[in-house]
């Protein structure tokens, strides 16, 4: 049965992380008691580990980031509303440095990865019964620990918002599920094939010096499989249950009617087929991504010829003919415009944090959160030093991440494949916050930092395996 394959996965599990995959479970339907956990484990995890926590380097990094945070809030023009922004960073970076002390094996990375796909269902379903089936109402069970909203026919009308308070917050969130859903239908899919080829010569075999022993290594693949990978005796339903939650999330994702969200996704089906060598899918994927785009922005003639395959709700949504007469202001280019002057205005310490939105409005009479672009808005309001600093550290992960992937000895060829998917997952919420600002919304945010701090803690886990080594 899939509870019992599960089962498996969820294995040699201390208390504190039994609770953190509970609060990513959790977590789209009742973000408090997720919150809540994330801060006790994160709590915890300090008080236990605060001398590691404290010796890593990067966390010394994060430690001057928020110093330059709090000195950027003390030049803001509106004080309060600056420091009220803090809380959009500083607790993160505490969960941060506590959970990527508390990840440091491929097992923990697999597990909440599973937690996530699990979890995301829920949400789905009640986003296509909202579009297709048009469920209305609002659920509250003890005050907010459970409040559910369901507005028919989504927000904007017409667009699966689901639990989220917008179409688009919902589609960064379900990208980020699905490039890590379609890693584990992935991971499934080599196990199937796996257990009719482990223990089955292909061919000759590489003797590889592992520690004390060696294991045999068959066209780069290991005869003897992972030991963090669960292995069912039956993996059919794992995998059925995975292609379910591709499917379901993918159809999910395209009715958010999101173009961030579509591209994204389509980039990290184009990086898997790139990673697996799969030269036809690649090739296919090319081919739609560029007949859509030839459908929504080439010269007539030729736009023409292809609208006549592809579907008006794709290449219409891109060049915005569905939603036409847009006010410029709402434009993102008018936005990134108006951040970027902002920045050089005040290039040291930027406006203040949460000025972006008064500044905007007195600007264009247009009430407008955020300009749809993390880094501008941090240029804009912290200023580039804080800004570049920011970004060095999430580079020095991804860099890193990416250095890990190529260069360890000490990682099995499945295991590289769960590493790959979360770093393409890193790399998605880089690009979504290239379009978008995800840190408002508190489940974006918390996921967002919980995948990085993973990746941290196997970066930090393989380079100590890896100094180990060399004396």
């Amino acid at each position: 049965m899939l509870g019992a394959s599960l089962s498996k996965a969820f294995y040699h599990l201390n208390s504190r992380w039994d609770y953190s995959l509970f609060a990513v479970l959790i977590f789209p339907l009742s973000p408090l008691i997720g919150a809540v956990t994330v801060v006790l484990v994160s709590f915890i995890t300090w008080m236990k580990q605060y001398r590691q926590i404290s010796r890593r380097p990067l966390n010394w990094g994060f430690a001057l980031l928020s110093v330059l945070l709090i000195v950027s809030c003390g030049f803001a023009q509106n004080k309060i509303e600056a420091f009220l922004g803090l809380f959009n960073f500083l607790p993160f970076f505490l969960v941060f440095a506590a959970f990527s002390t508390l990840i440091q094996t491929t097992a923990q990375l697999r597990q909440m990865a599973w937690a996530l796909v699990i979890g995301s269902m829920p949400v789905a379903i009640l986003g296509l019964g909202q579009l297709f089936l048009g469920w209305n109402f609002k659920f509250q069970f003890v005050w907010v620990v459970l409040s559910w909203t369901i507005r028919q026919g989504g927000n904007p009308p017409g667009r699966i918002a689901s639990l989220f308070l917008h179409a688009n917050t919902f589609a960064a969130y379900l990208v980020i599920v699905f490039i890590l859903s379609l890693g584990l239908w992935l991971e499934q899919w080599q196990v199937k094939i796996g257990h009719r080829a482990w223990g089955i010569g292909r061919g000759q075999g590489d003797k590889e010096t592992r520690g004390q022993g060696e294991r045999v290594i068959v066209n780069c693949l290991p005869i003897s499989p992972s030991p963090n990978l669960p292995i069912s005796s039956s993996p059919t339903l794992p995998f059925i249950f995975l292609t379910i939650a591709v499917l379901t999330n993918f159809i999910t994702l395209i009715f958010t009617n999101s173009r961030n969200g579509w591209a994204i996704a389509i980039f990290a089906c184009f990086a898997y087929a790139v990673y697996q060598g799969w030269r036809i899918i690649v090739g296919g994927v090319v081919g739609v991504v560029t007949s859509v785009l030839l459908a929504a922005f080439a010269p007539s003639p030729i736009a023409q010829f292809f609208r006549q395959y592809v579907p008006a709700f794709f290449w219409a949504r891109l060049n915005d003919d569905m939603y036409p007469g847009r006010p410029v202001a709402l434009m993102r280019k008018t936005q990134w415009e108006f951040a970027w002057s902002l920045a050089w205005q005040h290039p040291w310490t930027g406006w203040g944090l949460r000025s972006f939105t008064a500044l905007y409005k007195a600007h264009t009479q247009i009430k407008l959160g955020h300009p749809h672009n993390l880094f501008l808005m941090l240029s804009a309001e912290t200023g580039f030093l804080t800004t570049l600093l920011f970004c060095g550290l999430l580079g020095w992960i991804l860099i890193t991440g990416v250095q890990l992937l190529r260069n360890s000895k000490h990682t099995y060829t499945e295991d590289r494949l769960l590493i790959f998917s979360y770093l393409v997952a890193c790399v998605g919420w880089v690009l979504l916050n290239n379009v978008d600002v995800t840190l408002f919304d508190f489940r974006l945010n918390t996921l967002s930092w919980l995948i990085l701090a993973a990746i941290c803690g196997i970066i930090h886990r393989y380079n100590q395996q890896e100094k180990l080594a060399s004396h």
